[in-house]
């Protein structure tokens, strides 16, 4: 399979997806290929490993919700229906951490269908596409909360999914000095100063 940034013309599905190079990471939204490197930056990767190590602490000794870390493949139906890993979905992203609480949606490949909580951290690469495209796909696809990590302001957005209108409506934004009392995970507190004290 031709890699897709010489055919940028061509809406790719989930079967392409998993002819491409192993070494090298992409997204699909829509049909759109969308390329992931360079790497990750240090700032990035501390406060992912940070973010998770919380989330992590906070769920082994639980049933019910597990966390995951890129590259991790999610795959979303379009429109909204049933998948399976022989499917032509034109979506699959990998979110740089997740919580799934439904264990039928966990396969050996990946998550199939919206995880409960999604965490994406900006870097130059991605801006856009967080703030804007996955934004938009993951409102239609019902995932309940959307963690923004901004790091170079110390700030994480939380945009909060309305069962009632299918819109991210409200949105709470955290500082460093704050803690964040997790909703879907009641009883998770993140004080930020814990996730962002390797950035000073």
């Amino acid at each position: 399979m031709p890699r897709p940034e010489l055919q940028s013309n061509t809406k790719y599905t989930y079967q392409d997806y998993l002819k491409w190079p192993d070494d090298e990471r992409w997204e699909i939204i829509h049909g759109v290929a969308y390329a992931m490197f360079p790497a990750p930056s240090y700032r990035h990767q501390s406060l992912s490993r940070d973010l998770e190590f919380l989330f992590h602490t906070y769920l082994k000794d639980k049933a019910g919700c597990e966390i995951f870390d890129a590259p991790f493949d999610v795959r979303f139906p379009h429109p909204l229906g049933q998948l399976n890993d022989s499917d032509s979905s034109d979506t699959v992203v990998q979110p740089d951490l997740l919580v799934v609480c439904d264990p039928e949606k966990l396969t050996e490949k990946g998550c199939v269908g919206a995880p409960d909580l999604i965490v994406e951290i900006l870097s130059p690469g991605s801006v856009h596409r967080d703030l804007n495209e996955k934004y938009a796909l993951y409102q239609d696809q019902g995932v309940k909360e959307y963690w923004i990590v901004y790091p170079d302001e110390n700030i994480i957005d939380i945009h909060f999914f309305n069962d009632k209108t299918g819109l991210y409506d409200e949105k709470i934004s955290y500082k460093q000095k704050d803690s964040i009392e997790c909703r879907l995970l009641e009883g998770l507190t993140i004080p930020l100063t814990d996730v962002f004290q390797s950035m000073e």
